[in-house]
């Protein structure tokens, strides 16, 4: 009101018309979101409804009552602000524990450390190192101040992701993995990090894609590109961010338009005139030009070019590292499929041994969606004496206790 606004409605669409002007192209918010800030216990927005909100209103996040969800009541600075100070709780002041700034150093290494194991470490006890991990470092935001501050906010951002990434895709806990992209986001528009709030809405794109939801998918991938544009992304996170798209599109149903999307990436590969200006982030290492091929390869599968997917995922699956377990799991798998889609009984059982003997080196849900898939498509076949082998291999005692607990 003391901004001249008389009703939720006028508000949001204030918030939304500023979203325009502010570059966010395809946000939106309306009144029933205004009334849950509103609320006795507001949720703390995400880092675009920040800089909405400010924008237009004139005032800090904490001036206008909210609180991070990892300041135990204690209010924020706003994002890429950096504050030496805290307001005192209704306690009255206390001293804040300080650390050297190597502390900084070391959390920042331990998250390098995790994002080299995630390719190698059983998924479900690095969560749980990794989720320490999480909480140590919200822990030491209210501990640290200045540059080492800054250092661990993007670390925690990154591990926050990290942690998204093996629940989606290696255990498959979806409402857990979207809970805590949000989560991830918030740290990074903490940071102020344009390309880590575009990686973590590009994997968040993947909880609609995956359940058929396109749009939920594009808005998602419409924000990640939004804040990649402000970051100076690289060619190489543009092109993944095709990628994802193509997936999440080929997985609603239209394969020819992923295509596309594929081709967009290629090209951003083939001509990049930043190279060199805009450096990778050491974090984004789960894209290369050969995992846009497998990428490529599973799309060619579900759009009906099978000859053209058995060439491009044979290549991929001779070019991938013998240490990359979790994606060649993932090409064998999809081999196999265009093996049952030939009618290659026998080669699609093979392919489909072969993905299994990676996943028992290095579980990963998502390779062993691939392989159940390939057996309810071989199911005309079920009495041949391929598919029963692989039954025996399919369901024997390792495979569907890590399967059911999640490993």
């Amino acid at each position: 009101m003391a901004s001249g606004f008389g009703s939720q409605e006028g508000l949001a669409a204030a918030l939304s018309a500023a979203a325009e002007e502010l570059g966010l192209r395809g946000v939106s918010i309306g009144p029933r979101q205004v009334r849950r800030w509103e609320s006795a216990d507001p949720p703390w927005p995400q880092p675009h409804h920040q800089q909405i909100l400010m924008h237009v209103l004139g005032l800090r996040m904490d001036e206008l009552g909210f609180v991070a969800p990892w300041s135990e009541g204690e209010p924020f600075p706003d994002p890429g602000r950096l504050s030496t100070s805290r307001r005192p709780t209704s306690g009255g002041s206390r001293q804040r524990p300080t650390h050297p700034p190597s502390v900084a150093s070391d959390y920042v290494a331990v998250t390098a450390a995790h994002r080299r194991m995630y390719w190698s470490v059983d998924p479900a006890r690095l969560l749980a190192s990794a989720s320490e991990q999480v909480g140590l470092g919200a822990l030491l935001l209210r501990e640290t101040d200045g540059t080492a501050r800054d250092r661990i906010t993007r670390a925690l951002a990154e591990s926050a992701l990290l942690v998204g990434r093996i629940e989606f895709f290696d255990l498959r806990r979806t409402d857990a993995a979207a809970e805590t992209y949000v989560r991830a986001l918030q740290f990074a528009g903490e940071a102020d990090d344009q390309l880590l709030g575009a990686a973590i809405l590009a994997h968040a794109a993947f909880v609609p894609g995956w359940a058929g939801d396109r749009e939920g998918a594009t808005e998602r991938l419409a924000a990640a590109r939004a804040y990649g544009r402000r970051g100076s992304a690289p060619a190489l996170m543009r092109a993944w961010i095709d990628a994802v798209e193509a997936e999440c599109v080929s997985r609603c149903g239209d394969p020819n338009a992923a295509l596309g999307l594929i081709s967009r990436a290629e090209a951003e590969l083939a001509v990049d005139v930043d190279a060199g200006l805009h450096p990778v982030p050491d974090w984004m290492n789960w894209f290369t030009p050969v995992r846009l091929a497998a990428f490529k390869g599973n799309t060619e599968l579900a759009a009906g070019h099978i000859k053209r997917a058995r060439t491009t995922l044979t290549a991929v699956l001779d070019a991938l590292p013998a240490a990359d377990v979790k994606q060649r799991s993932v090409v064998l798998g999809d081999l196999a499929a265009v093996a049952v889609a030939a009618g290659d009984v026998e080669e699609a059982c093979r392919a489909a041994d072969a993905a299994l003997d990676e996943l028992s080196r290095t579980w990963y849900e998502t390779g062993m969606d691939r392989i159940r898939d390939v057996r309810r498509s071989l199911r005309q076949w079920q009495d041949q004496p391929c598919v029963r082998a692989l039954d025996d291999r399919l369901y024997g005692w390792a495979t569907t206790l890590n399967a059911i607990s999640g490993r």
